[in-house]
């Protein structure tokens, strides 16, 4: 291997191990690697790494535009409430008994199929939690099944994961031929069905976990009362001179002065004697209260946020999209962007211990929030959290039930146009996304809001990846490995690259383990002269379904303090929906797609 190759080799190793670790986005440990890699070439004048052309070529790559105009898509259906209209039927299920439950992880897969699968999560995770509310059935036993189900339904179009389309761009790159919409189905569908009746038993074994942080928690666990000492020299002093402003891990939410009531206290607020103070956030931070000069524990606790209408408690989960993530929350200004506070933090299925400001945000935290009604309107579709309180489905107005039937009308029939092979994948996303727009399903501001940056930049960075394995010779040298470990069969063959292709996205992001993998594939194929398209398809199909950790997908993330899930539990019931994939796939692959 030149020494190009080698070098390639090395950074990807060292990319995959910074992705492993989760300190760092994907999109800058992708970018920073590729930059690398461009700089080598520059330096050294080989022809055998990319050059900046070559990198940034992967940005203007037709699949990636098609991701970008199909979140646009989801967003016009989302603002027109459409998908709350396809799920809204569920809520007069009152109750999901094991015979119901395959039914519901059918339909979550089928709905996957269309839409984002984050974006299906996230609107089923309020239903789930409504329905296990009335029923008296545990969320736990029903999250992480319907994850699965929804990354699974993903596997079944071409468009229902951007992993998908990320291998259809690399493959209209390299002129081969096309994936149909609906081809993947094929293999997509068994996985579904199988996975689902797997998923309805296996569900059993899944503990009845309590969230580590719940809205059932009881509100005073984060609460802590003080009154102003009448001998004490707080009397008639501000509040910020009395130095309650900027307390660590506490705020002050209210003043209790005699019959009044005074919230959104101002810093300029003066303390009269026997005042009671009433401080929201982590009750541990009491000891930093004893120690103010002129206050003195209250024997009594009057304050209840369900006796005030203006404030409630609210549980989100912290998405890979927060401006937040890799800060202390008192370094974030968290309180003031978002006019909440957080009154507990929940990570890997445990409440986090300490002081609240000295927390380090990460993906996938489970926070429970004290902040206003109006919160869940103002972060419904956004991108920054995932809502799981349960929310209540106002009455539909008769402006939203037509928007909803045209947003849903553009997208069928734009699908249809596409299924009948009337129009090609990237001009029906660009009808549609315009209609969306024209027809004011959604606003220009909210289809720009809607492009996902990250994800964006992440695939445009994989296909720089791919083409610098491809053009220093690395690929062709890790396929040849490859075919000696597999014997040359086509069948040991596929199965070690579908294998191969599991673990990298068991241990990174999907989409940098299929832009790894596609020119080792390509290459592995063309060695053992067989068909190169039941591989790819194998990355396509591997590439999505890892269930057995956490971060294998970025839904299981989402359902894991919610779910009150720990790292085991994604091991047990995944590891075996993992090899059942597998399974299915070595079946049907190499019959519908022959070598």
């Amino acid at each position: 291997m030149t020494w190009e190759g080698t070098l390639t080799t090395a950074i990807v190793v060292i990319m995959l191990i910074a992705l492993t670790t989760g300190y760092f986005a994907t999109e800058v440990v992708i970018w920073v690697c590729l930059a690398t890699l461009i700089i080598a070439g520059f330096l050294s004048g080989s022809d055998l790494l990319p050059s900046a052309e070559d990198a940034v070529a992967g940005l203007g790559n037709s699949s990636l535009i098609t991701v970008a105009l199909l979140l646009i898509v989801v967003e016009g259906l989302m603002r027109t409430r459409a998908t709350d209209r396809l799920t809204q039927p569920l809520l007069k299920i009152q109750y999901l008994r094991l015979g119901f439950l395959g039914p519901f992880l059918i339909i979550v897969g089928a709905a996957s199929a269309f839409l984002n699968n984050t974006a299906i999560v996230a609107i089923f995770m309020p239903i789930v939690q409504s329905l296990c509310m009335r029923t008296g059935r545990s969320p736990s036993r029903i999250y992480l099944p319907m994850c699965f189900a929804a990354t699974m339904g993903g596997v079944c179009s071409l468009i229902g994961t951007s992993t998908n389309l990320l291998v259809d761009g690399l493959m209209r790159k390299a002129d081969m031929p096309r994936i149909g919409l609906f081809d993947l189905a094929w293999v997509g569908v068994p996985i579904l069905i199988t996975g689902t009746i797997y998923l309805v038993f296996a569900s059993r074994f899944l503990r009845k976990n309590k969230p580590a942080i719940s809205l059932a928690d009881d509100p005073r666990d984060y609460v802590v009362e003080m009154i102003v000492d009448p001998d004490g020299p707080l009397v008639d002093k501000s509040i910020e001179d009395a130095g309650l402003r900027r307390l660590q891990g506490l705020y002050l939410a209210e003043i209790h002065r005699d019959d009044e009531v005074i919230v959104t206290v101002p810093p300029h607020e003066r303390l009269d004697a026997g005042d009671i103070l009433v401080f929201v956030g982590i009750v541990d931070s009491v000891v930093d209260l004893r120690k103010v000069k002129g206050l003195l524990p209250s024997p009594d606790i009057h304050f209840d946020f369900k006796q005030r209408p203006d404030r409630c408690l609210m549980e989100v989960v912290v998405s890979t999209q927060n401006p937040s993530i890799n800060q202390t929350i008192r370094d974030s200004n968290f309180r003031s962007v978002y006019e909440a506070t957080i009154l507990a933090v929940a990570r890997d299925g445990e409440r986090i211990r300490g002081k609240i400001g000295d927390h380090v945000l990460e993906p996938g935290d489970t926070l429970l929030l004290e902040t206003h009604p109006d919160f869940v309107e103002q972060h419904r579709l956004s991108k920054q959290f995932y809502i799981v309180s349960p929310v209540e489905n106002s009455a539909y107005s008769e402006k939203e039930l037509e928007r909803s039937n045209l947003a849903l009308f553009i997208t069928i029939a734009v699908i249809s146009l596409v299924t009948f092979g009337f129009m090609d994948m990237l001009l029906a996303a660009m009808i549609a996304a315009l209609l969306m727009v024209i027809t004011g399903c959604c606003t220009i501001q909210q289809a720009r809001s809607s492009l996902d940056l990250s994800l964006l930049m992440t695939i445009g960075g994989a296909f720089g990846i791919a083409e610098a394995l491809e053009m220093s010779g690395a690929a062709e040298f890790l396929s040849m490995e490859l075919v000696k470990l597999a014997g040359s069969s086509p069948w040991w063959t596929l199965a070690a690259v579908y294998m191969a292709t599991l673990i990298s996205t068991e241990l990174v992001t999907n989409n940098a383990a299929a832009a790894i993998m596609f020119p080792i594939a390509l290459m592995t194929s063309q060695a053992i002269d067989v068909s190169s398209t039941p591989f790819l398809v194998a990355i396509m199909v591997s590439a999505s379904c890892g269930f057995a950790t956490p971060f294998g997908y970025q839904t299981n993330m989402m359902v894991a303090g919610p779910g009150g899930y720990r790292f085991l539990d994604y091991v047990k019931i995944g590891l075996p929906l993992d090899l059942l994939a597998f399974a299915v796939s070595m079946a049907i692959i190499p019959v519908i797609w022959p070598f």
